[in-house]
């Protein structure tokens, strides 16, 4: 089994924050991205400060959104990942 690199768990968690458009609440996406909640907690302290997502409250509880800058990373990050998948490297 391949460990995922961090630059591989921000891309998974940007795509998770961007497939519910009300956001995704912490439990879930610690379940969807196979995350401690401590390591979890890590990551979307990285993002956020990043600007990349955004916490917001949704009834009642606090649930993280892609922002636009988080899209545009993702989108990059998916172009050099298949660039680099081309040429036999592995990120």
């Amino acid at each position: 089994m391949a460990y995922r690199k961090t630059q591989q768990i921000y891309a998974d968690l940007l795509t998770l924050t961007q497939s519910d458009r009300h956001g995704i609440p912490v439990t879930k996406l610690c379940h969807k991205s196979n995350l401690s909640y401590g390591r979890l907690k890590t990551f979307i302290k990285d993002l956020s400060s990043s600007g990349l997502i955004n916490k917001i409250e949704y009834d009642g509880r606090n649930t993280f959104v892609i922002t636009d800058k988080g899209r545009l990373y993702l989108e990059e990050y998916k172009k050099f990942h298949a660039i680099a998948e081309s040429f036999g490297l592995e990120l």
